[in-house]
This record gives C-alpha cells, sequence and structure tokens, in this order.
C-alpha cells in the first residue's frame, strides 16, 4: 500500500455516501490502524439515498430517520468526516489531494468513490425550484415543496422519464393527492430494466392510480414562468405543471479521475478489486464502471454495487484481494408493490411467469438458452432470496418447475 507503517498511513475517501462510507468503515474493521478521512461535498453525515423518493417526500422520515452514520458513530470509529468539504484536484505523483480552499492532505491510500450527477434535457435545466432532478436530501426537500406547490395551485407534477426515480416519486406525490403525468420517451416504462410484461404491469398499476402516462413522448421545449412550468411535446401536446422532475439517468462523476489521468470510460474504469489504472487509487459506487474478465464493462447503480464495491477497495488497500462478483440485485417501492430483482436480464431469450402476474404476488423468471440470469419478483421475497442463490451458484430450475407453483424452488440449493 505505501511505504510507511500502518500506524503512520492516511487513507484518504473522497465521497462520502454509501460506497465511500463502507470503504471507510471496511477499512476499520480490516484493522487498519491508521488515520481515515472522509471527504463528502454534502453538508451531511452519510444517508439513505433510497428513501429519499418516497418517505422523505412524504415527511414519514425525519433527518435522523435517514441517516446512516452520525457524526459520532464516525468518531468512535476514529473516522475524520468533513462535510461541504470539495476535492478540486489529485496530484497522484505527490500522492496528495488539494481541496478547493487550497489546502492539501497527504495520503498512502485513495478511495474516490464521487457518485454522480443526473442528467437534465438540454433545455430543461434546474430552475427557480419548478424543474428539479434527484439525486441528493436538497433536491428531495425542493420536490417535497415542489409537491405542495402543485397541491395549492392545481397544477400536476410532469414527470420527464418513466425509469425508476421518475416513476417511485409519481407514486409518492399521487399518495399525497397531487396529479401525475409521465412522459416516457420510450415505447414502454422502466424499457432499460425490465421485460416487457413486466413494463406493462407497471404501466396498469400506475394508470390505476389515476397516473397520465405518455409513451413515445418526445420533448421539445420545457420552460418557466413564475412559479409554473410548460412542458412541450414536438406534437404540439403540452401540459402547465407546478413541478417538472427531470428523471432520464444519471452521469458518473469522473472529471477528478479524468484530470489525474486515471483511465474512464463513462466512468472511471475499476476491476472486480475497485482498482483504478493507478496504483494506490481504487474507486467504488456511481462513479465507476467495472472491466470484465471478458473486457466488456458494465455499470451497476445500486445500493448493492456501492456498498460491495467499497468494501472491496478497502480490502485492496489493506493488501486483500476480495474481489466483487455475487449476483447483482435491485429494488424499488411503488405503491404497495416491492419490485426485488436478482440478476441482469439483458442476456435473457425466453422469461416464464411463476405466479399469477394478475394479482400482487408474482416472478418472472428469465433464461438465456436453459441458463436462469435473472428473476424479478413482485411482492415474493421468498422467490428473490432462492433466486439469488440459484443464480449464484449456477442452478437453474426447468421451465417446468418453475411454472408449477406448488413446488419448492428451495429443494435447488445446495445443502
Amino acid at each position: 500500500m505505501s511505504d510507511l507503517t500502518e500506524a503512520d498511513a492516511h487513507i484518504v475517501v473522497v465521497g462520502a455516501g454509501q460506497a465511500g462510507l463502507q470503504a471507510a468503515e471496511t477499512l476499520r474493521a480490516g484493522g487498519f490502524e491508521g488515520r481515515v478521512t472522509l471527504v463528502g461535498s454534502e453538508p451531511h453525515a452519510p444517508y439513505h439515498r433510497p428513501p429519499l423518493s418516497k418517505g422523505w417526500l412524504s415527511e414519514a422520515l425525519d433527518a435522523r430517520q435517514l441517516a446512516i452514520r452520525d457524526v459520532s458513530a464516525l468518531e468512535r470509529k476514529n473516522i475524520d468526516l468533513r462535510v461541504a468539504s470539495h476535492v478540486a484536484e489529485i496530484d497522484a505523483n505527490a500522492r496528495a489531494v488539494r481541496l478547493q480552499d487550497d489546502s492539501r492532505i497527504a495520503y498512502s491510500g485513495l478511495v474516490l468513490a464521487t457518485g454522480a450527477t443526473p442528467r437534465m434535457l438540454g433545455n430543461a435545466a434546474p430552475a427557480d425550484g419548478t424543474i428539479c432532478a434527484l439525486r441528493s436530501r436538497e433536491d428531495a426537500s425542493a420536490i417535497a415543496k415542489g409537491l405542495r406547490n402543485c397541491l395549492q395551485a392545481r397544477l400536476p407534477l410532469v414527470v420527464i422519464g418513466g425509469g425508476f426515480i421518475g416513476l417511485e416519486v409519481a407514486a409518492s406525490a399521487r399518495k399525497l393527492g397531487a396529479d401525475v403525468v409521465v412522459l416516457e420517451a420510450a415505447p414502454r416504462l422502466l424499457q432499460r430494466a425490465l421485460s416487457r410484461e413486466l413494463s406493462d404491469w407497471y404501466a396498469r398499476l400506475h394508470a390505476s392510480h389515476g397516473v397520465t402516462l405518455v409513451l413515445d413522448a418526445r420533448i421539445d421545449k420545457v420552460e418557466t414562468s413564475g412559479s409554473t412550468a410548460q412542458v412541450r411535446l414536438i406534437d404540439g401536446r403540452r401540459w402547465e405543471a407546478g413541478l417538472v422532475l427531470v428523471g432520464v439517468g444519471i452521469i458518473p462523476n469522473d472529471e477528478l479521475a479524468r484530470r489525474a489521468g486515471i483511465a474512464c470510460d463513462n466512468g472511471i474504469i475499476v476491476d472486480a478489486c475497485s482498482r483504478t489504472s493507478i496504483a494506490g487509487i481504487v474507486a467504488a459506487g456511481d462513479c465507476t464502471v467495472c472491466r470484465l474478465p471478458d473486457g466488456s464493462m458494465r455499470r451497476l447503480e445500486s445500493v448493492q454495487s456501492a456498498v460491495e464495491q467499497g468494501r472491496a477497495a478497502a480490502y485492496t488497500l489493506l493488501g486483500m484481494e476480495k474481489p466483487f462478483t455475487g449476483t447483482p440485485w435491485f429494488w424499488s417501492d411503488q405503491y404497495d408493490a416491492k419490485l426485488q430483482i436478482a440478476g441482469l436480464s439483458r442476456s435473457a431469450d425466453r422469461s416464464v411467469a411463476r405466479g399469477d402476474m394478475a394479482g400482487k404476488s408474482f416472478s418472472i423468471f428469465h433464461y438465456a438458452v436453459d441458463r436462469l440470469v435473472a428473476v424479478d419478483s413482485i411482492n415474493a421475497a421468498r422467490d428473490h432470496v432462492i433466486a439469488r442463490q440459484l443464480i449464484g451458484v449456477g442452478v437453474s430450475p426447468t421451465i417446468d418447475q418453475v411454472s408449477d407453483i406448488s413446488f419448492d424452488l428451495g429443494r435447488l440449493r445446495p445443502a
């Protein structure tokens, strides 16, 4: 790791989100006795992001419940948290980072967990509280305020983008009583993540809750006027909105790494051990793209990936190789539907449902030839747990076994 003794070593973690926090805490759990500095650009201790689109918007959660660790917990672990701090430059040769206030911090190991930034439309930049994106706690608070404006002005929330963030906010807004319009450029919702069957199921779910869905929607212009905004499509349709939420994906924050000469390609390139192209610098979370053994690149934007990569990054700096190779999994809560995804379905050529898709509990199993590659479960937690285990060990149930709801898939798990 360095020529310093461990007690004199100093590991700097840039980014105090889930990945950065995990790296810092894993260093301590792994026996690291040197200094650990956790540099965060936001004015808060590390907090959970998934509730921002749900419980935080409805004010069902307070800041204490949102926090992952408070400052005192980090102090007990001898982790130096610096909030509202921005790293402006990495000097890889000198092994130091420069903050925006021109102070420098020397490091013996560096973790980059710089996260990502919401992608915005060309003519729809955040403005005056009427056009928003969701990434931070401040973003979510602004959206909550905008939803109150929607209710008072009796104007809808217009969501641009039918992905997970947009649909989760749409569900939360409907629970609060706001009218919601979702504009999706693709011919179906969640096209990048879900099969057509499940996309259609989500379209019916949102329609049943009163959401207006517009697919194949081509945005012409988004304009603001006072406390309202106007969204116009190329075909001439238009909506006046009390709030416009843009949810069209994220851009990895890899600028700092690029300027330092670290290899990037739509994210900081890492291997399964979170190593970058420069020795002594590792990276984790949404700022990364992982190079797989076959040379292809894979981006995973999930809490699980951030945690596992953060853990792998810390172990790498400690000189222990513990690669992140587990089955990817994700979740999304919308209304009373909990979606849990195990594996990646991009390579699938066949799908089969287990359970009744007309009901509220079922799973869709995805196969590439005869190999199980992913399972999407709605309110079927047991299916999800078993699927993760089966995919992880390379065991594929037959189509007949999956289709037979009376067959216990748990029997296929290795002893």
